[in-house]
């Protein structure tokens, strides 16, 4: 049973927060001395920095909510990416504990102690359930999964295009061939380029051909009546993935909702505006990694602030959420969504059950 860590207060976090970069700074530099020139350094060193960089902002959650487990599920994915790359194994463990020793020197003692306790726990804990042999290699899709995901790789917009047209012109529904087909692709191109396997310009073109193919295959669609419903979406502030967003604002589309899609790292304050300007009845923020945890939570409070009871209810979803259901809870949501289908239906629950609550309410 995990023990419960201590968290930082609002100063702690915010000095923390000053003291990143400076952090991976100086952890690289213990990484590559001077004195032991390797081939491709420059590159090595960038690339080191970048990664603890992540460290530290997976490791702000730890610091803010006192939960372990996303920081130590981040930890087994890098562990696959830099084995993949030929990293030596023990770099990871020895990057935590160089950066505890940073903070150590840097922060009052009790607050290293705090960020040094988290550090260690995760570390710890990467060790204890790190099992080579449950690795897991990419999964094999299925042949039409494999020709759109072919075609995004070698950037191939006219094959991916006919592809997603054909599934339509069986009568498929796009959020069936979004979910059934685009969504597995992607994560399939994202597991080759965790396997070193594909580049992240490959993974970067792939998004953008599937932004162009989703806004054609939308505009074949029929317009459905509209339901009276309004939905608002945006990822939280930090959170550049929004192709998945995107497939959840087609879903509700279809289904009738007027939509209003922010697309990526939207702004708290923005957030708030267009929400008092709008009046949705629902909001629904994308969360793709636990390192944005904190500004779901901090866009969930503001939210509650400035409408109190009157504000609309609050959906989550995202891999991380995916990942960690009992965060919906945590963030203070109202609900969450695994896939675009589900983000709908959940929503329509919301939404009717505030409309009984009112009913209710109201005098004979």
């Amino acid at each position: 049973m995990q023990a419960e860590l201590k968290t930082l207060g609002p100063a702690a976090l915010r000095q923390f927060q000053s003291l990143e970069f400076d952090a991976a700074r100086t952890v690289t530099e213990r990484f590559f001395p001077d004195s032991r020139p390797i081939p491709n350094q420059f590159q090595r060193q960038d690339e080191c920095r970048e990664y603890l960089i992540h460290h530290l902002e997976f490791l702000k959650p730890v610091l803010q909510f006192g939960t372990l487990a996303p920081m130590t599920k981040y930890l087994h994915w890098l562990d696959s990416v830099l084995t993949a790359r030929n990293v030596p194994p023990d770099s990871l463990e020895q990057s935590l504990q160089w950066l505890a020793e940073y903070f150590s020197a840097r922060m009052d003692c009790s607050d290293a102690e705090v960020v040094n306790a988290a550090l260690l726990a995760a570390r710890d804990d990467f060790i204890a359930t790190s099992d080579p042999a449950s690795a897991v290699a990419p999964s094999k899709p299925n042949v039409e999964v494999a020709a759109f995901q072919a075609a995004l790789l070698d950037g191939d917009q006219r094959t991916a295009l006919a592809i997603v047209n054909r599934c339509l012109d069986h009568g498929r529904k796009l959020t069936d061939v979004e979910l059934e087909l685009i969504q597995p692709a992607l994560y399939g191109i994202g597991e080759a380029w965790q396997a070193n396997e594909v580049s992240v310009a490959q993974e970067h073109l792939a998004t953008a051909i599937v932004h162009s193919i989703m806004t054609v295959a939308l505009l074949r669609a029929k317009p459905p009546a509209l339901n009276g419903k309004r939905v608002l979406l945006a990822c939280v502030a930090g959170n550049q993935h929004s192709v998945g967003l995107r497939m959840v604002a087609d879903a509700f589309q279809l289904s009738g909702w007027e939509v209003q899609y922010l697309g990526a790292d939207v702004p708290t304050g923005a957030l708030i505006e267009q929400i008092a300007g709008w009046s949705p009845h629902i909001v629904g923020l994308a969360v793709s990694f636990t390192q944005q945890i904190g500004a779901v939570k901090d866009a969930i409070v503001q939210i509650n602030q400035r409408f109190g009871a009157a504000r609309p209810p609050v959906l989550i979803g995202g891999m991380a959420i995916n990942h960690f259901d009992w965060l919906v809870n945590m963030v203070g949501a109202d609900g969450s969504g695994a896939d675009a289908q589900h983000a709908v239906a959940a929503a329509e629950r919301l939404v009717n059950d505030k409309d009984s609550r009112c009913r209710g309410s109201r005098p004979n």
